[in-house]
């Protein structure tokens, strides 16, 4: 049982700063942009689904009950799926070079499915609790 725990711990830490990671990018990448009105209202939204992403995710790792963990971790599927739209817009809108948005998109992708997929293991969790 203690593998368990420290593998879990060890994920959760990996993780952890993936998402923060993905959100430093997002926004080094983002202020090099000069101001428009185009960009204007994408960048603070972005700039405020990826760092809900990543605080929510470290919030989770802290929870203190598996229905407080299933609570953070649906936020953070929300906001990690909010990032992806957003950064599809930026793609689509050709805001990037398409080298960049393409690892941006790819790694918010990877974040939205292994968070999804989470989702749902604390949901069967909680159907037999």
């Amino acid at each position: 049982m203690m593998n368990d725990v420290n593998t879990d711990n060890n994920y959760n830490q990996v993780f952890s700063q993936r998402t923060k990671s993905l959100t430093i990018a997002i926004i080094n990448e983002l202020s090099e942009i000069p101001y428009s009105d185009k960009i204007s209202n994408i960048r603070k939204q972005i700039f405020r689904s990826a760092s809900s992403t990543a605080s929510n995710y470290r919030a989770m790792c802290r929870a203190r009950s598996l229905k407080e963990k299933y609570s953070k971790i649906c936020i953070v599927v929300e906001e990690a799926d909010e990032t992806l739209f957003w950064l599809e817009l930026i793609d689509e809108l050709k805001l990037l070079q398409t080298e960049k948005t393409n690892g941006l998109l790819k790694e918010a992708d990877e974040i939205v499915k292994a968070t999804s997929a989470y989702k749902k293991k604390l949901s069967e969790e909680l159907k037999t609790h």
